[in-house]
């Protein structure tokens, strides 16, 4: 099989632990989440992980080229923020704030692109170890258990920063008016801005604007609950694969 061939099942693998991890009554049995939590949000934020964190590989192409742009802007956040100082209104607004918006709003963009390398690490552990298709979970668990725990925890840490971001109300309204006004000064400029580079942006705001929504469904108290409920789950996981004999 070709690399393609094995990131292909094992994307695909990986997605199918997400759903089964995802599953509204098994988590109300075992964590006992509030009512106000309920099946809808959960699968809400089961399609947010699957949709835009491990988005079905025949769809990998046109986001990995975008991200790749995005990429170069998480590096190099200057580069945008050289296009905000010409935005008299933004600077007016945000101030000496900007900086970290702008840095707040791209580090949220980043997790497409960690979810990225930690389902690259797990097919160089498959090619390494011959560990051959189809990629069911107890095959899945086997392929983290042979990476780093500090690795995955460290990329857990990623993932679960977004879901901060979404959390801050205030941040997150501020990220979304940023990013949106860059992407129409880019549109307004297109010969100076790839057609990549503003599909990066585009795709990024997508992902934060629909984590957003999953937010504004819940009160105050339930948001920091998911928050912390997507991080015990995470970590539950995690531990059931390390402590397994």
């Amino acid at each position: 099989m070709t690399r393609d061939q094995i990131l292909e099942d094992i994307t695909e693998g990986y997605r199918n632990t997400i759903y089964k991890r995802y599953q509204y009554q098994n988590i109300k049995d075992k964590y006992g989440i509030p009512e106000s939590i309920d099946e809808e949000t959960v699968n809400l934020l089961r399609s947010y992980f699957l949709n835009y964190m491990y988005p079905e590989f025949n769809t990998r192409a046109e986001l990995n080229e975008a991200f790749k742009s995005l990429d170069n802007y998480i590096k190099h956040p200057q580069k945008l923020l050289r296009i905000l100082l010409d935005a008299a209104k933004l600077i007016f607004r945000y101030g000496r704030h900007l900086p970290k918006i702008l840095n707040s709003g791209l580090n949220a963009m980043n997790t497409f692109k960690a979810a990225t390398n930690f389902e690259n690490n797990l097919v160089d552990e498959a090619i390494k170890n011959k560990i051959e298709a189809p990629y069911n979970p107890s095959k899945i668990d086997a392929l983290i258990k042979l990476l780093s725990r500090k690795e995955i925890e460290k990329f857990i840490e990623t993932s679960q920063s977004l879901f901060e971001i979404l959390h801050d109300r205030i941040l997150i309204k501020k990220i979304k008016e940023v990013i949106h006004y860059l992407i129409l000064i880019m549109k307004a400029k297109e010969d100076a801005y790839s057609v990549s580079q503003i599909k990066g942006l585009e795709m990024g705001l997508e992902m934060i604007q629909e984590g957003d929504k999953i937010f504004n469904r819940l009160a105050k108290e339930d948001q920091q609950n998911l928050v912390n409920l997507i991080a015990e789950i995470e970590k539950d996981n995690l531990d059931s694969i390390f402590l397994e004999t």
